[in-house]
């Protein structure tokens, strides 16, 4: 398996960045510009590196409502901000863009990231209107930027969006294995800090055993060991934020907290 190599550890901890508006995005603080945005995105940083996150991820998330095509501007202001805090990034990191495959890749490339995250099969019906996607033509891309060794996380359950067929979750997680061969695959919850379901966890990881799977969104403190118990690792954003608030900053003590019970249930791992 390639999470010791990628990030060091047994049952990684991705913490989030979420980037705020940014140029082009309908919420952008005009008045506080760039300067904003870098500044809060450095004080998360800090935050989750000083609290002992194995990894960091980066993604647009105040970028609402989401495009599936992104405009370049997102992505300039995306590789603008990494670029400024890559001297103080100590730990692997990756790159969202949401949501766009493509997008993704060409930030990762461009900034040394060792994974990204998106939705990269399926069509759906979702918030943002009908939802397609080309995971041929997003691995092809991947291979012609020289991105081979930028890992794919597989997000099968995407939030804000249900699959216009109706189709089991097993079906879906050993088919989306066999037939596009993914790193891992993410499980999420209905949106950003909704919990992601431990029974389902459970049905996708039997469903496809030998493959790496991750739950993607609302892990809490309260519920990180009996996910962990079960899947290979945990994306963390909400829960690490002031109050556990979507909009609020990184809280340093919530993510010590938090990565305090992560180290004792590694250590009690056989």
């Amino acid at each position: 398996m390639w999470i010791g190599e990628v990030f060091h550890t047994v049952k990684p901890i991705i913490g989030m960045c979420h980037l705020q508006a940014m140029p082009g995005d309908p919420y952008y603080d005009k008045a506080g510009g760039m300067r904003k945005v870098l500044r809060a995105a450095r004080s998360d940083i800090v935050s989750l590196q000083n609290g002992g996150v194995d990894a960091v991820m980066f993604s647009n998330e105040f970028s609402l409502p989401y495009l599936t095509k992104v405009r370049p501007t997102t992505l300039a202001a995306m590789a603008n901000i990494i670029g400024e805090l890559k001297q103080e990034i100590k730990v692997t990191f990756g790159v969202n863009v949401l949501w766009d495959p493509i997008a993704s890749l060409d930030l990762a490339v461009a900034v040394g990231a060792k994974f990204v995250r998106e939705i990269f099969t399926g069509v759906y019906a979702s918030d943002f209107g009908l939802w397609n996607t080309n995971c041929g033509e997003t691995v092809r891309h991947k291979v012609s930027i020289g991105a081979d060794d930028v890992k794919l996380l597989f997000n099968i359950v995407p939030e804000a969006a249900k699959y216009l067929a109706e189709r089991d979750i097993r079906e879906i997680a050993r088919s989306t294995v066999f037939n596009n061969r993914p790193d891992a695959l993410c499980i999420s919850g209905l949106v950003a800090g909704e919990s992601t379901d431990t029974q389902l966890l459970s049905i996708v990881k039997s469903a496809v055993p030998t493959s790496i799977v991750f739950a993607n969104t609302g892990v809490r403190k309260e519920n990180v060991c009996e996910q962990l118990a079960i899947v290979d690792g945990a994306v963390v954003g909400t829960t690490f934020k002031k109050d556990s608030v979507f909009e609020n900053q990184v809280d340093e003590t919530r993510v010590k907290s938090f990565m305090e019970v992560v180290r004792k249930f590694r250590a009690n791992l056989g």
